[in-house]
């Protein structure tokens, strides 16, 4: 059936060459006609807290993490509605919308929104994340930097949108729940292989991490409860003994890196990301080959590695310089367990769950198991020979995923924008084919996407 889409019998011109060729029964408007801002505020702090995801929308905060919320009283914190949908300020640039099916209480940093004239939620939400509008959203927000870049509504509002009869939105959203719903199966499925096979590698991970290569090494009392007992001749200590903190500025011209949740530090330009990058790089912190370096914000996602690079990363990452000779590829993954995350997670802070970071000084008090410089490295070498045939085939799967939503994107983007007419294709479907999918998640876990406030676009 998808295969059978053609385009519009007619279309004319936007006017707009961002904008391009419309249907020509389709309108073209400011978007302030159709969405309008609502700025209610909790005046007693009550209600469910929720969180703006990228891939899921707008979710109970709870549901989305075990982390207790820092911010003291959520009084000021502004109101929401099933029906409305939520702008995070500073990533509009990336298409960050959502919209929620519970009322609640939302970050005074979004921008909450009630739709007028009767327009679809589900089609208005999917036009936002458009590249054409998105690539509008990022020439008006403004700010100091990248990372503080905001779309602010008297930018936001007068920025034109193309949209189709109501009746005709209807048969759109249809049609997208109904192609979500066969390619979530599908995605569904290689998700669950891929999980399966994540945790094989973890567990091998952990235990060569934690316990060495050697199952009869006699073990002690760590005197850490959530480390446990650790081999009898490794040592405990803190990051501080291991690490110093590095603040190397004024290179804006080197190789611009990013981090890699999988891979560690890798240039920017391999992450497939867009990112706005600040005019000024100056700023920028320098990072050597063998340093550390990890997001202030995302270091309880396992957002760090050992560099390979000479280059520069974004002020919100800390960098850090061994003291001595160390195997990197150990601490690489001995900081990324379970253990050593949760730790992270629990001395960051901030003045809300959203900003919480951290920094060096909370850093350099974590424990870090220390086995001889030799372990270290027949450990490393262990890791990858124990782990190649499950990253290989992790690999393989995670491309079959990535193909299957580069369609999905291409095929959203296509039908909301009006270059392929799906109405006779709509009204061809059975009720029951059809599944409420086009704001489920599809795109891989929340835990890799979001924190955009969060979102790891990390430059």
């Amino acid at each position: 059936m998808i295969a059978d889409l053609k385009p519009y019998a007619a279309y004319k011109d936007s006017g707009l060459p961002w904008l391009g060729q419309v249907p020509e029964h389709w309108s073209i408007s400011r978007i302030k006609t159709v969405l309008q801002e609502l700025d209610g505020r909790s005046t007693d702090g009550e209600g469910t807290l929720l969180s703006l995801t990228r891939v899921r929308g707008l979710i109970a905060h709870s549901d989305r993490t075990d982390k207790v919320h820092s911010a003291k009283t959520l009084v000021g914190y502004k109101l929401y509605q099933p029906g409305e949908i939520v702008m995070n300020r500073m990533q509009a640039w990336s298409g960050m919308f959502g919209a929620g099916t519970r009322p609640g209480l939302v970050s005074p940093d979004y921008a909450v929104f009630k739709i007028l004239g009767g327009h679809d939620t589900k089609l208005v939400l999917e036009r936002l994340k458009t590249p054409d509008l998105v690539g509008q959203f990022t020439i008006e927000s403004t700010g100091i930097g990248s990372g503080f870049n905001r779309l602010y509504t008297d930018s936001f509002g007068p920025i034109p949108i193309s949209l189709p009869p109501l009746e005709e939105q209807v048969a759109i959203v249809r049609f997208l729940d109904w192609a979500n719903g066969r390619l979530e199966r599908t995605i569904r499925a290689k998700r669950r292989v891929i999980a399966l096979l994540t945790e094989q590698k973890q567990a091998i991970i952990h235990r060569a991490v934690t316990r060495g290569l050697d199952p009869a090494v006699p073990l002690k009392p760590s005197g850490i409860p959530w480390l446990g007992d650790i081999p009898q001749h490794w040592e405990v200590r803190r990051c501080g003994g291991l690490f110093f903190e590095v603040i190397d500025v004024g290179h804006p011209d080197a190789l611009l890196l990013s981090i890699d949740r999988k891979k560690g530090v890798i240039p920017q330009s391999e992450t497939g990301r867009k990112v706005r990058a600040s005019e000024n790089r100056g700023s920028y912190k320098r990072v050597l080959h063998g340093q550390l370096a990890y997001n202030l914000m995302n270091a309880f996602m396992g957002s760090l590695g050992f560099s390979q690079y000479e280059g520069i990363v974004s002020p919100a990452y800390a960098v850090a310089q061994p003291r001595s000779e160390i195997e990197t590829g150990f601490f690489h993954h001995l900081f990324r367990t379970t253990a050593y995350t949760g730790e992270f997670n629990r001395l960051s802070y901030g003045i809300m769950y959203e900003r919480n970071r951290l920094y060096f000084e909370r850093f350099k008090l974590v424990p870090a198991l220390v086995p001889p410089l030799a372990e270290q490295r027949t450990i490393f070498r262990g890791i990858q020979e124990r782990t190649l045939r499950l990253d290989v085939a992790i690999s393989r799967i995670e491309r079959e995923m990535e193909l299957l939503l580069e369609y999905r994107t291409r095929l959203v983007a296509d039908v909301v924008t009006g270059k392929i007419d799906v109405r006779e294709a709509a009204a061809r479907l059975p009720l029951e084919e059809v599944e409420s999918s086009i704001d489920t998640a599809v795109q891989g876990d929340d835990v890799d996407m979001d924190r955009d406030e969060e979102t790891e676009l990390e430059v």
